[in-house]
């Protein structure tokens, strides 16, 4: 039996999408394309959020953090992916693979976070409307968000400090288009019992609670909707989280169909089809989501444009007429 090579500074191979040349340029354009929606759309949505006064509010105030984050969620992975598509290369060195993974691990759990604060908002604007600018006051909602950095960002670093104790092979070929923690604890060459002890325990504590307090809040939204005589107050209700419980059921549908098909066909395609699902296109469909079914986005975002378009037009006007002078 041939020995085996063990090293903890492996050189890693992405193939996710990579291994039809044909396809690449297709592959290059599609994902390009979703990037600069991802990032135009979300930074759209924190722009008007800051610019318009009536947008002030926590709920705002929180989905344009969570469109940062979303920014931030997309730029972990798939300019590499863009690099190497360009480059015709797989490779990422050991040191970006285990950066991605923090950053990866660290902007995931922020959404879900978010996504349980934002939760929490809702239910609190329609179970207790009259107490809502009283319980939701900004420090409170700094806190919240401020919490909500740490727990990621100690969660990841834990993590990726439990993967930096592994050792790889030397030829490591990662069956996805990015680092994937779940991935790289199974590709190692070294004992894994605790990392799964920890990822299995973190998910059901990080992600199970987030997810459970979500729950409730609606549980406790229906009921409260539920309760309202009128048809129209029952209409207004809703609306106002309606968009917000799309995003959750994208966020959450996407995650458990990467998971399950890991378990289903593990290290294959249909795991980077999946992943790209919740790393991808959740994030492109956030702002659309939003804007789409909210009329104070849709207001705000019209006067904002509106503004623009009248900025640029004179702007265009008195460069005109400093030309005609000249």
């Amino acid at each position: 039996m041939e020995p085996k090579n063990y090293t903890k500074f492996s050189v890693f191979h992405l193939i996710g999408f990579l291994e039809n040349p044909k396809l690449q340029p297709l592959v290059f354009g599609l994902f390009l394309s979703m990037y600069l929606i991802t990032v135009l759309g979300n930074l759209l949505i924190i722009v008007v959020t800051i610019s318009d006064p009536h947008l002030h509010t926590p709920m705002y105030f929180f989905l344009s953090n969570l469109s940062f984050v979303d920014i931030c969620f997309t730029s972990t992975t798939i300019p590499k992916m863009l690099l190497n598509l360009q480059t015709k290369s797989k490779a990422i060195t050991y040191e970006g693979c285990i950066t991605q993974t923090y950053f990866f691990a660290f902007f995931v759990g922020l959404d879900n976070f978010l996504l349980a604060v934002m939760a929490y908002d809702r239910f609190v604007a329609i179970c207790h409307p009259l107490r809502y600018t009283v319980i939701m006051k900004p420090h409170l909602c700094g806190l919240l968000l401020l919490l909500s950095w740490i727990t990621s960002a100690l969660n990841s670093l834990l993590h990726s400090l439990m993967v930096v104790r592994l050792s790889f092979c030397t030829d490591v070929e990662v069956r996805d288009f990015f680092c994937e923690l779940n991935q790289l604890v199974h590709l190692a060459c070294s004992n894994t019992f605790l990392n799964n002890m920890v990822m299995d325990f973190a998910v059901a504590l990080l992600g199970g609670g987030p997810l459970i307090g979500i729950l409730y809040s609606y549980s406790k939204i229906v009921s409260s909707i539920h309760a309202i005589s009128s048809a129209q107050g029952k209409y207004k209700a809703f609306s106002t989280c309606a968009s917000h419980l799309s995003i959750v059921s994208l966020f959450y549908c996407t995650i458990v169909g990467v998971y399950l098909s890991s378990i289903v066909t593990p290290n294959s395609h249909s795991t980077a089809m999946a992943s790209v699902m919740y790393s991808v296109v959740t994030p492109m469909l956030n702002p659309f989501i939003y804007s789409l079914r909210n009329k104070d986005i849709n207001r705000a975002l019209k006067t904002f444009l509106e503004k623009e378009i009248t900025k640029s037009l004179n702007i265009l006007s008195i460069r005109n007429c400093c030309l005609f002078y000249d």
